[in-house]
């Protein structure tokens, strides 16, 4: 008498618990991360090639570490600041707002200030500082 032996039948279907772990896991990352990606301020910035010629006329627009506004270093309160941008905005000579924002400002307060600056009309932004943190990248 022979002994045979039959091989198991193979599996006629796959595990799909890990790809319903992974898949779960993925969504909880995008709804995570979504509110941040939605959240902008938009800003026509400039294009094209620099201009040569002398500087254009500027005024620094500062946000210091607690929050204050500086206007060419005098300090603004902010029922000040929308008449300022408005009279920048209206200048015929196109004068360069730059802001420079302390490292430790809060973004909230500089997202602020950046609406009030596109709500103003002003046009010449330029963003003044930022070197200092390049070496901490």
């Amino acid at each position: 008498m022979a002994f045979i032996q039959s091989q198991p039948a193979p599996m006629g279907s796959i595990n799909m618990t890990p790809l319903i772990d992974v898949l779960l896991v993925l969504l909880v990352m995008f709804l995570l991360a979504l509110p941040v990606m939605t959240h902008k301020v938009s800003i026509d910035l400039p294009a094209g090639p620099p201009v040569e010629g002398p500087p254009p006329p500027a005024h620094r627009l500062s946000i210091t570490q607690s929050g204050a506004i500086l206007w060419d270093g005098e300090a603004v309160p902010d029922g000040e600041l929308r008449p300022r941008l408005r009279a920048l905005a209206a200048d015929p000579g196109n004068p360069l707002l730059e802001i420079a924002a302390d490292g430790a400002a809060r973004y909230e307060r500089v997202d602020q200030l950046l609406a009030e600056v596109n709500r103003s009309g002003v046009t010449r932004i330029g963003f003044v500082g930022h070197r200092a943190f390049s070496e901490s990248f």
